[in-house]
Formats: C-alpha cells, structure tokens, sequence
C-alpha cells in the first residue's frame, strides 16, 4: 500500500507539472501576441474600449489587451 501511495503522489506530481507547462505555454503565447501588437503599434490599446491601457497595468501586465475598467465589466 506504501507503493501506492508513492504512485499516487508521482501521478499527483506529473498533473501538476503539466498544468505548470500549460500555464506557461499560454504566458509566452500571450507575450508572443503582445510583441505582434508592438509591431502592428496596438500594443496598450483596449480591445473593448479603444482607448489606452494605463501604463501602471501595462507594467504589471505587460500581455493584457483590456484596461482594467473594461476587464472589471467583463468579470461581472
């Protein structure tokens, strides 16, 4: 049953690993976009409003594509 158990967490160990990966993947995926967005000179534009993103967002999210007022209306 020690077996098991041991198994059980490697199993446990391997989900995670593979949700970090996908995490990942969809980070750099993001950043890829954002950097087509420089070259396209979108990047910091609202995808719902049009207007700027505030640069403190920015620099704390550099991939985000929504001001925070819009991102706020969306979680509601």
């Amino acid at each position: 049953t020690f077996n098991m158990m041991e198994d059980g967490s490697e199993t446990l160990s391997r989900e995670e690993v593979a949700q970090l990966a996908a995490r990942q993947e969809k980070f750099i995926q993001s950043l890829q976009a954002a950097l087509v967005r420089i070259e396209n000179k979108t990047y910091g534009i609202c995808r719902v409003t049009g207007k700027l993103i505030q640069k403190e967002r920015l620099r704390l999210v550099p991939h985000a594509t929504m001001s925070i007022d819009a991102k706020n209306a969306q979680n509601k």
